[in-house]
């Protein structure tokens, strides 16, 4: 196969998601700012769906962050020990909490800076917020962007999520960025999945390094 311009693999990828994803949002459920980072804390190495299990009776207890920061951490260890790593993720939630009441009067900050003055709150969780509770250019890179970026060509040589960020950000529209996140997250839960990607059922394989490759090898 001939080798893809690597702008051409980007406007291909969007071409193919525009059409065939023209909605693309996070599977957490959540019904406002403080709602969201609370399930994307919970859900750092646990799947969308066990989080919408846990965070129902989690928001009942704690509707607000006020309610959650005068919580103890075993109450929230109670609610949550369901989810992996959960005695980090309470002390988290909790830390988080307080943070919100005494220094941004219990509303989630808008802007990515502040959101990491949050405890548990690092910059892909961040980006997340900004993307999906604000609405604003963002890419955050979890462990299924990072991934299937790679594997498609979209990035090259990233080692670290922020730097897959960037090469991310440098070719894909601002006005794309967020639904794109979601393209390759969905893509990468779905059908690009880490240990046997559904090759055969991807729609994006004519402009796919991995597939290429793996192409060259039968023929």
């Amino acid at each position: 196969m001939k080798k893809i311009d690597i702008q051409a693999k980007y406007d291909g990828f969007i071409e193919y998601f525009e059409e065939t994803m023209p909605v693309a949002e996070s599977e957490l459920k959540f019904m406002n700012p403080y709602q969201l980072v609370v399930a994307v804390v919970l859900s750092a190495q646990c799947t969308d769906k066990r989080v919408n299990m846990t965070t129902p009776s989690f928001f009942e207890r704690f509707p607000d962050a006020k309610s959650l920061s005068e919580a103890s951490q075993d109450e929230v260890y109670q609610l949550i020990k369901s989810i992996s790593y959960p005695n980090n993720k309470a002390r988290n939630l909790i830390g988080m909490a307080k943070t919100l009441v005494a220094d941004f009067d219990g509303v989630v900050p808008d802007n990515l800076d502040d959101l990491q003055k949050l405890p548990g709150v690092g910059r892909k969780t961040a980006n997340v917020v900004m993307a999906v509770a604000f609405d604003k250019p963002a890419m955050p890179v979890d462990t299924h962007v990072f991934r299937v970026s790679a594997r498609i060509g979209l990035t090259k040589n990233a080692k670290t999520p922020f730097e897959t960020e960037k090469q991310l950000v440098a070719h894909i529209p601002q006005k794309l960025l967020s639904k794109a996140h979601h393209w390759l997250i969905l893509h990468g839960r779905y059908v690009c999945i880490s240990r046997k990607p559904k090759c055969d059922e991807c729609g994006i394989k004519n402009i796919c390094d991995f597939y290429q490759k793996k192409d060259k090898k039968v023929c």
